[in-house]
């Protein structure tokens, strides 16, 4: 079977440079679409109160910010960063702004919330902050919708399953 997984895709970072998501190999991604302006930005304090707790358990958290949802992300890379840093303090990377929606969406999104694609789930962003759950061989395994908070019992169960399987051996 010639799946693709996540490990295929390369974004920009804040900075503008090329990253590939294989870098990320052998760790447990939770992918979100953020925003400055939206109503659930707090949530990057709980993000970042989770990177903190299980980065050292193989956690990476993985932040894509969009204006796709009420125009609620109208700052550009450098002010995003500053923001994310100085308001949250947030340690885990964030990525140049893009799209997320519709036929303007990143082709990571458009394998995020394409189950033909990713071969799991249908699930497109409706909002800000919906979250995907990667697995540490690049496969996605779960999402949840905005109103989910990393402190949810269920998002952490499943977070915590995902850390502690390992990953297959290539």
């Amino acid at each position: 079977m010639n799946e693709q997984n996540i490990f295929d895709f390369k974004v920009l970072d804040i900075k503008g440079e090329e990253i590939s998501l294989s870098n990320y190999s052998g760790k447990v991604l939770l992918i979100v679409n953020t925003a400055s302006e939206c109503g659930y930005t707090d949530q990057l304090r709980l993000l970042q109160r989770l990177y903190d707790k299980y980065k050292k358990d193989g956690l990476e958290i993985l932040a894509f910010p969009s204006n796709d949802f009420g125009e609620q992300e109208p700052l550009n890379n450098e002010a995003i960063l500053q923001f994310c840093k100085q308001e949250y303090n947030v340690t885990f990377p964030v990525f140049a702004r893009i799209s997320v929606k519709g036929i303007e969406a990143h082709p990571l999104y458009q394998f995020l919330s394409n189950k033909k694609r990713n071969g799991k789930i249908q699930s497109k962003p409706l909002w800000n902050f919906h979250k995907y759950l990667v697995d540490r061989n690049g496969m996605v395994r779960d999402y949840f919708l905005t109103i989910t908070t990393p402190e949810n019992k269920n998002f952490r169960k499943q977070l915590e399953l995902l850390l502690n399987e390992k990953a297959a051996s290539l």
